[in-house]
């Protein structure tokens, strides 16, 4: 007699049924990452900002002429870009006096987050 090798129809179901189980339950993990990248691209333009501002402060204090003169809180994009704040991204409108260091809020306007950016003026 000849023996047959092969699955069943009933467990080809059965690993198809555990495979659906498997994707239905791994599916939320995947489709919420939307949220997740929005608030690091907003950790990554703060950090961004604040590590610009320490630079901006080291270079204005070595020699007032250079460096980037920021006097108002939404003036703190022209840190990373001369053309001003990032595409999608507002900061709130506080004047820094000369010598001082303001905490500023830097919002995302596709969501409702907002994080506190450092900025200084050095002078």
């Amino acid at each position: 007699m000849k023996q047959q090798k092969g699955f069943t129809l009933i467990e080809l179901i059965v690993v198809i049924v555990i495979l659906g189980i498997l994707a239905a339950t791994a599916m939320p993990r995947f489709t919420n990452m939307r949220a997740e990248a929005e608030a690091a691209a907003l950790q990554g333009v703060a950090g961004g900002i604040n590590s610009a501002n320490v630079i901006n402060k080291a270079t204005r204090m070595l020699n007032s002429a250079s460096g980037v003169s920021i006097t108002n809180c939404d003036q703190a994009g022209n840190l990373l870009d001369p053309q001003g704040m990032p595409t999608g991204y507002t900061m709130n409108t506080l004047g820094i006096g000369s010598g001082a260091t303001a905490s500023c809020t830097l919002s995302q306007t596709a969501t409702s987050a907002s994080a506190v950016v450092s900025v200084s003026n050095p002078g």
